[in-house]
């Protein structure tokens, strides 16, 4: 029996079309700031309590605060209007952009493809990941390598700061670190490099209770995503004013 053909873009009467809306302001929301505050090249560090935000870790061009590159300066200073998260900013955005859960909201949000289950989307064929630049997607495994180094470096920037007190920056650098943690534990890669290929979980008890807890995570993996992301940004805005002068930071112990 042939099927039915419906006329109807989709016969769904609910508001199908808010959430890849709100995915896709959010996302540009986040992305023109992170572009603002990539370009500023200003108040990513406070050398009072030694806060850097993790947008500029590592920091490894010499036009950085001296105090702020933890692992010294590997590059000259920039030419023009590039700043130092320039170095840092493509495995970081590599990983989130080849990331599946990020993959799946941008083909809705923005290339509607599809924007919603049940609706169709606007193109004519599919060819999903298998021409440029989509292939480039297999890369994730990759960029997954790239920001678990950076991860190491954001809490060895976090447990750094401790050395002048603690106040609501070391906090907030902590929680960033644990969200960060998180979202890329939780990332499909990491749950394969843990359990993957394996025939026999009874002979690899160690890598099988690592592949349980990770999948744990992994069934959290969108609101990790979003909440890290988000997070990263508020932790950025947090360094920035304390770095400007704007506010000041809430000391616990000196």
């Amino acid at each position: 029996m042939a099927r039915a053909e419906i006329a109807a873009r989709t016969l769904r009467t609910d508001r199908w079309w808010l959430p890849p809306l709100t995915t896709f302001v959010g996302l540009l929301l986040i992305s023109i700031y992170a572009a603002f505050r990539t370009f500023q090249g200003d108040y990513y560090w406070v050398d009072q309590y030694h806060y850097l935000t993790p947008m500029y870790s590592p920091c490894l061009t010499e036009e950085c605060v001296p105090a702020a590159s933890h692992f010294g300066q590997w590059f000259p200073a920039l030419p023009g209007f590039l700043t130092p998260p320039v170095i840092i900013i493509p495995f970081l955005l590599g990983f989130r952009i080849t990331c599946y859960y990020y993959r799946k909201a941008y083909y809705r949000a923005a290339w509607a493809s599809p924007p919603a289950c049940a609706v169709a989307e606007p193109h004519s064929k599919y060819t999903g990941e298998t021409r440029f630049p989509l292939i480039a997607q297999n890369l994730h495994r990759y960029f997954f390598y790239a920001a678990s180094l950076l991860l190491l470096i954001n809490i060895y920037d976090a447990i750094l700061a401790f050395g002048t007190g603690v106040g609501l920056g070391n906090i907030i650098l902590l929680a960033n670190v644990a969200l960060l943690g998180a979202y890329t534990l939780s990332c499909h890669s990491c749950r394969h490099i843990a359990g993957g290929r394996l025939k026999h979980f009874s002979k690899h008890p160690v890598r099988y209770w690592m592949w349980t807890q990770i999948s744990k995570l992994n069934n959290r993996h969108m609101q990790l995503a979003w909440a890290s992301l988000i997070f990263v940004c508020l932790t950025d805005l947090y360094v920035a004013l304390v770095a400007s002068g704007t506010i000041s930071d809430l000391r616990f112990i000196n």
